[in-house]
């Protein structure tokens, strides 16, 4: 990144420049490294490139992560774009975000391909069974993590038993619930504008670790000033991207072929993902379960713990999905399951992803134009109360499908109460690492699966 001779850039000449195959090296290396959700990925960003590198300050950083964390998206994903951007121009930032999906897709098309393929095997199915009450128990927690954080008065804690009425009770989309809340926001925000001034933003902070690369002071590059041509030509090139894909698709496939409906689906998903991929989740088991029958309820909640055990955001859930939905169709005939189901995990991965490097390209000039807080707004204050109800519905969901196996009518599953029960002392009060609950279930189910009839 090019310095531009100031009374501060003498203290910053002290981080030496950092060339694109050096960052390309550290981006691929988190890639694999990104375990933890988007907490521990961010802090693992935040130890590297504000700690020990001196990439970018503090400010710059929790800066770029306040716009990262109002978008719809996976924040830790965007924040790597918007620092390769910020570093290296346009193609910093899609190396930085492509690697820090790439890793988390090439594992999760093997694992996949593992559990469809292998899922019968007692040893598989064991592990199975001990890990979908773990992932039960880690959906409740971040309801939990989410809600504590973002209910602070009556009228969100309002919204938020709305949204679960709305999603458990009268089946309403996501996409609606989401719309209604931030209408909410907008109209309580005018009426009671104190009670929505509690979002859940990262603010400014006065560590130092040092002189940094790109410092708080240092003078914005050219690439990153704001203008309408370059606007429209990362627009008019995101548009492309998208169209040509889907209407590839749509005119060799036709609209209601599998894969074109996969593209359409998980592009919607991609915008309303506020609240990070917990939120979404209930959309997409709504989409990919129920209408489409992509795959099962039980293949779902596998799902979410293969995505919880892999490096990357956690929405990569969707390639799983991708996979087994592909898979089980034979999209490309009886003999050919794995390519279909490796080209379902792409296709959705590229839908999913492509807006976030959009928002971050297009957005990245406007958000460097000012370096103050950046505040939620009353709309999207009421829509984190609303992820809170939607989450809660969530866990239910997975809650009775972990306990009641066979249907209310069948049996009650003990041996899953506890695990599950355990799983949730190790996470609310011994603030275990997510990693490790799943692994301990996982062996403890094997065990009860091998033991029991």
């Amino acid at each position: 990144m090019t310095q531009t001779t100031t009374p501060h850039s003498e203290a910053v000449s002290a981080t030496p420049p950092v060339s694109f195959w050096q960052a390309f090296a550290f981006w691929l290396k988190l890639g694999f490294i990104s375990f933890g959700g988007p907490a521990g990925q961010i802090s693992i960003m935040h130890q590297e490139l504000v700690e020990r590198r001196r990439w970018i300050s503090e400010r710059r950083f929790l800066h770029a992560l306040n716009y990262c964390m109002v978008l719809p998206g996976p924040e830790a994903q965007q924040l790597a774009t918007y620092i390769g951007w910020l570093m290296h121009r346009s193609w910093g930032g899609i190396v930085a975000g492509a690697l820090f999906v790439l890793p988390s897709l090439l594992i999760l098309i093997v694992l996949s391909w593992v559990y469809i393929a292998f899922g019968d095997v007692p040893v598989v199915a064991g592990l199975f069974y001990g890990i979908k009450p773990a992932v039960t128990a880690i959906v409740v927690q971040a309801a939990h993590r989410i809600g504590s954080r973002a209910l602070k008065n009556e009228w969100l804690w309002a919204i938020a038993a709305a949204s679960f009425v709305a999603i458990f009770a009268l089946k309403v989309p996501f996409p609606a619930i989401v719309v209604a809340a931030a209408l909410l926001g907008y109209i309580g925000g005018r009426l009671a504008p104190e009670k929505f001034r509690v979002g859940g933003g990262h603010g400014q902070s006065d560590k130092a670790f040092g002189p940094a690369l790109i410092d708080d002071h240092t003078p914005p590059p050219e690439h990153v000033r704001f203008r309408w041509r370059r606007l429209a030509q990362v627009a008019l090139v995101g548009g492309l991207l998208w169209l040509v894909p889907m209407g590839l698709l749509t005119a060799s496939l036709g609209w209601s072929h599998t894969l074109t409906q996969m593209g359409w689906f998980f592009t919607k998903a991609a915008l309303v993902t506020f609240g990070g991929a917990y939120a979404v989740l209930p959309y997409v088991y709504q989409g990919a379960v129920e209408r489409f029958g992509w795959l099962s309820p039980t293949q779902m909640i596998d799902g979410l713990a293969l995505g919880e055990t892999t490096p990357g955001p956690l929405i990569m859930v969707v390639a799983f999905v991708g996979f087994v939905g592909g898979y089980l169709k034979a999209l490309f005939g009886p003999d050919a399951p794995f390519l279909a189901g490796a080209v379902a995990a792409c296709l959705v991965t590229w839908f999913t992803f492509l807006p976030s490097f959009l928002f971050i390209l297009a957005g990245g000039p406007l958000v460097e134009s000012t370096h103050g807080d950046l505040k939620f707004t009353a709309p999207l204050t009421a829509i984190t109360a609303a992820v809170v109800g939607v989450i809660l519905n969530l866990a239910l969901f997975f809650g009775y499908h972990v306990l009641w196996p066979e249907g209310f009518a069948g049996r009650f599953d003990w041996p899953s109460l506890l695990l599950a029960l355990g799983a949730a002392v190790a996470l609310f009060r011994f603030r275990c690492n997510v990693i490790h609950v799943i692994a301990a279930c996982a062996v403890a189910g094997l065990g009860l699966h091998m033991l029991l009839p």
